[in-house]
Parts: structure tokens; sequence; C-alpha cells
């Protein structure tokens, strides 16, 4: 089970002359969490390094910025994993107070920022989903869009060709069911489509 976070946390902490300003924050992705990154980095232009790390989707990355490597952004990525957060972003802003960390130093000190800003959070269950993509002919369009929203799905994209092409996101685990309730709908006119390389593929799949 993956949790992330109903709100951001934050943390502020000062460890021989260094200033370690914390946050973790819910992310959707990866663009998400480099936007955020690049207003850090505009927003504390004298800061001596803003690092990171993300988990989202189950991918991983994290990011030192000039930190001895492995000595930041993965410490802040292993408190994520232990958490078992997903679609969170972790960042620590470093004012560098002229005593050295060393790398045990370095080590606990971004571990600390991340882990107290933590401290209070609230988690919330994290549910995967999935996207599909399908076109639709236009007579069952409505149809369609009541049973995505039956089916809790989030619509992504919809194109109006020839077909009406539908590109939308739904729980992990409910995809087979939703599909077939559409080709139900649309009386196995649906064409579905693999929403990774774009080519036809069969109802059955589902996922």
């Amino acid at each position: 089970m993956a949790f992330s976070l109903s709100a951001p946390v934050h943390s502020d902490l000062l460890i021989k002359k260094s200033r370690f300003i914390g946050c973790v924050q819910p992310v959707d992705d990866r663009a998400a969490a480099l936007s955020v990154v690049a207003a850090l980095r505009a927003e504390h232009p004298a800061a001596a390094h803003v690092c990171w790390a993300l988990m989202a989707g189950g991918q991983s990355a994290a990011n030192d910025d000039g930190e001895p490597g492995g000595k930041a952004g993965r410490p802040m990525l292993e408190v994520l994993r232990h958490r078992e957060l997903d679609g969170v972003l972790a960042t620590v802003v470093r004012y560098f107070g002229g005593v050295k960390l060393g790398a045990g130093g370095l080590v606990r000190a971004y571990t600390e920022a991340v882990s107290t800003a933590l401290t209070d959070a609230m988690l919330i269950e994290r549910v995967r989903r999935t996207f599909l993509a399908c076109a639709v002919p236009y007579a069952a369009e409505g149809a369609v869009r009541r049973e995505l929203a039956a089916f809790g799905a989030t619509m992504s994209e919809v194109r109006h060709e020839t077909l009406v092409h539908l590109r939308f996101e739904v729980d992990l685990g409910r995809e087979s069911a939703l599909v077939g309730r559409l080709q139900d709908i649309t009386q196995g006119r649906a064409v579905w489509v693999d929403d990774e390389n774009g080519a036809p593929r069969s109802a059955s799949k589902g996922n």
C-alpha cells in the first residue's frame, strides 16, 4: 500500500551554522516536481544547494545538486521509501554556514530535514491509476461519458475526428470492468488503443 500527503509539510533546521529548509509535498508527476524545484531555485538564489527526491507512479529520482554524490538526494529518497510514500516530492534548500559536515553529517542532516517535516504529516491512501484510450461513435459519446463518470474515471483528452477519441485514467483493477461496460454501451464498436504506442488492441486486454 502506498500513501501520499493531504498537504505540504515543512521543516527548518539549523545544523552547525547551515540552514536546512525542508518541504515534502504531493505532486502528480516528474514534470510537476521539476517545476517546484525551479521555483525554489528562483525563490532562494543565495542558497548553496536545492536537493530533491521524488517518488511518483512507482518511479523514483534523486538529485544532490552539487552535494557529494549520494549524500543528499538519496537519503531523502530513502525516507520517502521507508514511509511508503508515492506521488510525493521532498526538497531541502541548504544555506551553507561555513562549517563542513562530512559525509555522515550530510546524510543525517538531509534525512532529518525530511523526517522532521513528515512528523506531523497527514497521510492519505494513494490508489494507483492506469490510462486507457479508445475511439467511439459520436452517438455513443454521451453514454460513454456517463459511464466513465460512474467509474470515477478522469478524462485527460478528447478529440472529435471521424470518431470521438477519448483518453482517461481509472483506478487500477477497475479497468477490465470498465472496458466491458463500454463495449456493451457501444455494442462492440469501441476501438481500443494501446496508450503507449497508439496501436489498436483487443478490448479483452483491458489493461
